[in-house]
């Protein structure tokens, strides 16, 4: 009998599910964009039950592609966009459209918290809090929509909300709970305290279900689940993890000092720090499935989502849709710099930056389309090396070595040479299989007693990107980048 094991990843713009087998080698994955709404500037929202229905329909594909390869599913389990709110009812049915992690109508929540609260928060969670943590969606909710709260029995992540549509019970890990800043990373519980310095009652914690590690079985596929999904009734389903776990542990960058670099809708620059130690100052701690460890990370929806963007705009009267790669494409045929046309990817705004919009500085009537491309590429890198340079000033001991660059930065070459250029350290492109998926999947493995050490791999040197003669226009790039965002916070309090 061939084994296999499933990892579902569902980010903010697609929903893949891969298997992979007993040695960690990818057999084959399906993908479907995801149902996301902007309902207005501030608001980003997910049809719960549109998603589940895609989720399931890309198993379906996989299953029924995994059958008639003779292959037997032995366990599954799901990643998701940490933080945002995804909520059900006593019949664990939704009570509102999801809140995704794009979200800012929370802002001004954020806003009014005085700084010995902000700290007090980061000090037991290891997070600062920011507009689409849960614990301040739940109060904005509580403000505005209070009859919403009054209906919920259960506060779930995305990947929750998956893993109940499989086993039809609730369940949290560890992961992306601590991601989400509710736990007391030294107690690894639940911290009702945070909801009280939150502005919430503190018994407003029992809507958060008991939480598992990240690889302990939480649930088997139900019937109806299996109808729809094609899996087999009974399949041991793991608890799972955050993206931002998921993503290092399929790229095998798990080791304390390790630092990975997303390319998503959001920008995830994390390093594997002890779980032990006060908590790095940086927007997110999320401890790790491996004792003794957490990803300190600097997170903001300010990655490959600007491509996204970016394209759509461009490409909205045009006779033939532009893709985010004709974006890139175009970007090869701008000089280093844009002529001057500078980028600040802030479309969905960013936890730091309160009010905080996409700006373009710099225009003149020679720009093109692909200065305005290679902007939108090269702001995206120079906001992950801000974002990199607080992970490194926050005292964390960093790897010498290559850094890992995973998704849409590590897949274009141009791109991944920007990246060392822009950071000033080597980059290895992480290539091939679904890293969040084969993430997820590795601890499907272990809860279903699978050895999973055949999975690590050596990485491939070949695939190291060093900086080359762009980095010193960069660095003078640098200077003028970090001085537009601090300039620009006055505008933005304006506008906003």
């Amino acid at each position: 009998m061939k084994i296999c094991v499933i990892g579902i990843d569902v980010g903010l713009t697609a929903a893949k599910a891969a298997a992979f087998d007993e040695a960690g080698r990818e057999i084959c994955t399906f993908s479907a964009p995801n149902p996301r709404v902007a309902v207005s500037r501030e608001r980003q929202e997910v049809d719960m039950d549109a998603l589940w229905e895609v989720v399931a329909d890309v198993l379906r594909d996989l299953t029924g592609e995994l059958k008639r390869r003779a292959w037997t599913v032995g366990g599954v389990a799901a990643t998701g966009h940490g933080n945002g709110l995804y909520l059900v009812d006593e019949d664990l049915r939704p009570t509102r459209a999801a809140i995704a992690s794009t979200d800012s109508r929370a802002e001004a929540v954020v806003a009014a918290l005085d700084p010995g609260t902000v700290e007090g928060v980061r000090r037991v969670t290891g997070s600062m809090p920011w507009a689409a943590q849960p614990a301040v969606l739940l109060r904005w909710l509580r403000e505005n929509e209070p009859e919403v709260l009054a209906r919920t029995r259960w506060a779930l992540t995305c990947k929750d909300w998956l893993t109940l549509c499989m086993t039809g019970a609730p369940s949290a890990d560890l992961s992306d709970s601590s991601g989400c800043g509710l736990v007391n990373l030294q107690a690894r519980e639940y911290e009702p305290a945070v909801l009280d310095m939150l502005g919430l009652p503190a018994e407003m914690a029992r809507i958060f279900p008991p939480l598992a590690g990240s690889e302990d079985v939480v649930g088997h596929v139900t019937e109806a689940a299996a109808a729809q999904t094609g899996l087999p009734v009974g399949t041991p389903v793991v608890a799972g993890c955050m993206d931002c776990v998921a993503s290092p542990l399929g790229a095998g960058s798990a080791q304390r000092g390790d630092v990975t670099i997303i390319v998503g809708t959001w920008a995830i620059n994390s390093v594997v720090v002890p779980s032990h130690i006060e908590p790095p100052r940086v927007t997110i701690n999320a401890l790790l499935p491996e004792p003794g460890m957490m990803l300190a990370m600097e997170v903001a929806p300010t990655s490959a989502a600007s491509i996204e963007w970016a394209s759509q705009v461009l490409g909205a009267t045009a006779t033939m849709p532009i893709t985010p790669r004709d974006l890139l494409d175009a970007a090869q045929h701008a000089p280093p710099l844009a002529d001057g046309l500078i980028f600040l990817p802030f479309i969905h705004g960013a936890p730091e930056h309160l009010g905080a919009s996409g700006t373009l500085l710099g225009i003149k009537g020679s720009h093109r389309y692909e200065h305005v491309a290679r902007a939108v590429a090269e702001g995206i890198t120079q906001y992950h090396r801000v974002q990199l340079g607080k992970v490194r000033s926050c005292g964390a001991t960093v790897s010498e070595g290559p850094w890992t660059l995973a998704g849409g930065g590590a897949k274009n070459p141009l791109w991944a040479q920007m990246f060392a250029d822009i950071v000033g350290r080597p980059m290895r492109r992480q290539l091939g299989t679904e890293l969040g998926a084969r993430g997820v999947a590795s601890l499907a493995a272990r809860g279903i007693g699978i050895d999973v050490g055949p999975w690590n791999t050596e990485p491939d040197p070949a695939l190291v990107v060093p900086p080359g003669e762009g980095r010193a226009a960069y660095e003078q790039q640098a200077r003028v980048f970090d001085r537009s965002i601090a300039a620009m916070g006055a505008v933005w309090e304006a506008m906003a």
